[in-house]
């Protein structure tokens, strides 16, 4: 099945990356560059047998598949709950 990650609103992208590495701090899960699980990894960095810059900001391969839908089900749930809100508010 192909997939389509369009954006309907491209300009979007930026606010929805805020909102899931904010989740991902509520929940305790370590990703981004700051938070990485493998001290080996951290070190080999710091002494520069591995270049920062290949270090992936937006990496997610360490999180498990529960977590990372855990996240994606709060932003659905987030985002559901904001357009209730602004429906209501009118």
């Amino acid at each position: 099945m192909a997939r389509n990650n369009n954006k309907v609103v491209p300009q979007s992208k930026k606010a929805l990356d805020v909102l899931k590495y904010e989740i991902a701090a509520e929940l305790g899960l370590p990703v981004g560059k700051h938070m990485s699980l493998n001290a080996d990894t951290e070190f080999a960095t710091e002494l520069g047998s591995i270049p920062s810059s290949s270090m992936k900001e937006d990496y997610w391969g360490h999180i498990s598949s529960r977590d990372a839908g855990a996240v994606g089900g709060t932003i659905t749930k987030r985002l559901i709950q904001r357009a209730e809100e602004a429906l209501f508010s009118l």
